[in-house]
């Protein structure tokens, strides 16, 4: 069985996804009006058994329930397909990715020394555009 590798440790079987096929738009002749050249993948979110209740629900409050990806780039539809099922998995593997708590630091002394020297240059600056004092 074909599957779709999400991160390192998940993958999914081509058998969640589904293919749509349409005609392409834009420039190509008779070739593109007559073929289907254009492909959408189109995944459940909530119907697939493969992930897991956690990575569900991270893909749907950042993505959404269905996750759709398309191609329409190439004359082909075996490439288009290609190029939608690694979009598609590009999504999901950005959408189920955990994100790492950021621990608070405290700036570093040269930090504060560039912050400091940069509002002294701000300072200058504006001070310079002020007009001469009156003597």
């Amino acid at each position: 069985m074909e599957r779709l590798r999400i991160t390192s440790r998940t993958s999914i079987p081509l058998a969640e996804i589904q293919l749509r096929t349409s005609r392409s738009s834009g420039p190509g002749g008779q070739h593109a009006q007559k073929t289907e050249t254009r492909v959408e993948a189109v995944f459940d979110v909530e119907s697939s058994p493969t992930l897991s209740d956690a990575q569900k629900r991270r893909l749907r409050d950042r993505i959404g329930p269905v996750v759709r990806a398309q191609a329409q780039d190439e004359r082909s539809q075996w490439r288009n397909r290609e190029l939608a099922l690694e979009r598609l998995a590009a999504l999901l593997s950005a959408g189920v990715r955990v994100e790492r708590k950021r621990r608070p630091t405290s700036p570093t002394a040269a930090s504060r020394r560039r912050r400091q020297e940069g509002k002294q240059r701000r300072a200058q600056t504006k001070r310079l555009r002020q007009p001469p004092a009156d003597e």
